[in-house]
């Protein structure tokens, strides 16, 4: 596992650890977020401060050298790239928005559970970027259409034209591993609780996610429009739960990030409720899965062709999980290093080889190698 150094140090490099964590209550002010159908009119703006407050106040009880910062505290609208902003101002370590999931035409009420996004194309098998949670992603970016000049401060990004969502193909998403091994974690905590049913884990498309300079991910904590979610999303012991399970992937995740960069492990110093129990072991998606030497450079003076799986800002190693047992070759292209396996100077040979790595990899595409030049083969 690869971890940033620089946001967790103290003053002359005394202490090295997850000391920040910045919690994003979604929605607010003018932005209900979803409403829940029935007399009561629950809204997720309420009903995701509630749980945030009450994971703060889990990790500040049991972290009391961590700090706990808030994007909103009370009913307040926050735009989508200022809330990344308060997190990137203060050198938070991690990025937890919280958020409450809905189906999109309320003609139904079946769809449940929780689910855990990380930024990026829906990495799911057999979806593309334009299917599925896009609806999704759509509803949750719109809240940009609430700020002024909107197209302006999100670069000509309209959440209703799905063109737009080509931009986080190209995404320079240096916190990829650190992101997925904490959505990890919450999953696992999360799984079994008061809202049983996960989701499971995803690459999508969020704004608020693009923004932020650290490991962020985004949770939907269940549905709003489904009964059974609803009365532990509103109760005040389901949101306590909710909130405890939160903490503990949290606890888990600030573990393997401070022995990753060799700190003195403490315990919590409070227990997050009476009736948790303590996460078992550590997912193994959050362990130091890279290891070797890094990524070798493709070889210049020909021509290749492979699929590539990634453009990320930061170098990574061979034995890296992502790659899940394929050897890649880097090319360093601008601020860029695009990752491609099963490389070939054959192209008929690598269509076959892009067939079966699309199983893997089904956001990645077939490319040609040209010295630092990679370009798509249709």
């Amino acid at each position: 596992m690869l971890f940033p150094l620089g946001a967790s140090a103290q003053k002359g490099g005394k202490s090295l650890g997850l000391k920040t964590v910045c919690i994003d209550p979604g929605h607010g002010g003018q932005d209900p977020g979803t409403i829940s159908r029935d007399a009561s009119r629950s809204t997720e703006k309420d009903l995701v401060l509630k749980i945030s407050k009450k994971l703060r106040d889990k990790i500040r009880a049991a972290y009391p050298d961590v700090r706990v910062i808030m994007t909103r505290e009370s009913d307040k609208f926050v735009d989508l790239g200022y809330r990344a902003d308060i997190a990137n101002n203060a050198k938070a370590d991690l990025f937890i928005s919280v958020h409450i999931n809905a189906v999109a035409s309320y003609t139904t009420s079946s769809a449940s559970g929780y689910s855990v996004h990380v930024l990026g194309q829906s990495s799911v098998k057999g979806r593309d970027l334009f299917k599925n949670n896009m609806e999704l992603a759509k509803r949750e970016n719109s809240v940009i259409l609430l700020e002024d000049d909107y197209s302006t401060k999100y670069e000509g990004f309209d959440p209703n034209d799905p063109e737009s969502y080509i931009l986080f193909s190209l995404m320079q998403n240096s916190n990829l591993e650190q992101s997925l091994a904490f959505a990890t974690e919450v999953d696992k905590a999360m799984k079994g609780g008061v809202i049983p049913y996960s989701r499971g884990i995803s690459q999508d498309p969020f704004l608020v996610l693009w923004r932020t300079t650290m490991p962020s991910v985004l949770i939907e904590c269940g549905f709003i429009s489904n009964p059974n979610d609803l009365a532990q999303l509103r109760s005040d012991s389901g949101q306590d739960k909710i909130a405890d399970a939160i903490f503990r992937g949290f606890a888990s995740f600030k573990k393997n990030y401070d022995k990753s960069l060799n700190v003195p492990l403490n315990s919590p110093k409070a227990k997050p409720s009476t009736g948790a129990k303590a996460s078992s072991s550590s997912a193994s998606g959050a362990k130091a899965a890279s290891s070797g030497s890094t990524v070798k450079a493709a070889p210049t003076g020909k021509v290749l062709y492979g699929t590539q799986v990634l453009a990320s800002a930061k170098t990574m190693k061979e034995g890296d999980r992502f790659f899940k047992g394929h050897t890649p070759v880097s090319v360093h292209s601008g601020k860029l290093y695009k990752y491609v396996v099963e490389t070939s100077s054959s192209l008929s040979e690598a269509r076959k080889k892009f067939s079966a790595l699309k199983k893997d990899f089904p956001d990645a595409y077939l490319v040609k190698i040209e010295g630092t030049k990679v370009t798509q083969v249709k």
